[in-house]
């Protein structure tokens, strides 16, 4: 529980925090954010890093201390993280991803089956473009390129929508933040825009399973959709 408590404290003032890591480290700061969106786009075990709210502070923390962080330079190193790490999930799920899906420990999967569920779900729905829509949508996020990887998708079509996604999101995401940080009402109110930013964020999954629920009461029973 404490533990839990950590993390959302970590997740809601993460502002605070990240200001504190730039007074205390500097230019390290820097390798701490790629690390970051590295390992929550890269590694298919760590989906609950706070990549959004990142994106978001960071680019606050460029506004606030521009001597210390340089925007450009957030954008472009936190963008070549991005598209690393969904190449390296990518071909994680292309060489080990069925022996994986497969495994447990303590008892439990590697990876939630319902996790991956969803994930097949928005491929189905949108195909290839679901690389960058998953850029928004928490743990989907993670999952999609290794989702892509078991499938064998073409890789040049993945790294077309890796990189677009990539563009659309951490560019989005730190401007939004940099050009949105200083007014007083965002800045003054983080939470609640951290808050705000996830809802928006996980919407497509709740969109996608209210509409099979409702589908599924309309449906007789036997019948398939």
């Amino acid at each position: 529980m404490e533990i839990f408590d950590q993390f959302l404290d970590l997740f809601v003032h993460l502002d605070q925090h990240l200001g504190q890591i730039i007074q205390d480290y500097g230019a390290l700061t820097y390798i701490i954010l790629f690390l970051i969106i590295f390992i929550e786009t890269g590694v298919v075990f760590m989906p609950f890093l706070p990549g959004d709210s990142l994106l978001f502070a960071a680019g606050m923390m460029a506004a606030k201390y521009p001597d210390s962080l340089n925007v450009w330079l957030v954008v472009t190193l936190l963008l070549v993280a991005a598209i690393l790490g969904d190449t390296c999930n990518y071909l994680f799920g292309k060489y080990f991803g069925h022996k994986v899906v497969q495994r447990r420990f303590m008892g439990k999967a590697l990876i939630q089956p319902e996790h991956l569920v969803r994930t097949q779900g928005f491929y189905q729905k949108y195909g290839a473009s679901t690389i960058i829509i998953a850029r928004f949508v928490p743990i989907v996020r993670t999952l999609a390129p290794f989702v892509a990887g078991i499938a064998t998708m073409n890789y040049r079509i993945f790294f077309k929508f890796n990189v677009v996604g990539a563009v659309l999101w951490v560019a989005g995401l730190t401007f939004a933040g940099y050009f949105l940080g200083n007014i007083p009402l965002v800045r003054d109110n983080f939470e609640k825009v951290v808050l705000a930013i996830v809802a928006l964020s996980i919407m497509p999954i709740l969109w996608q399973l209210i509409k099979a629920k409702f589908l599924s009461k309309r449906l007789p029973k036997g019948a398939s959709h």
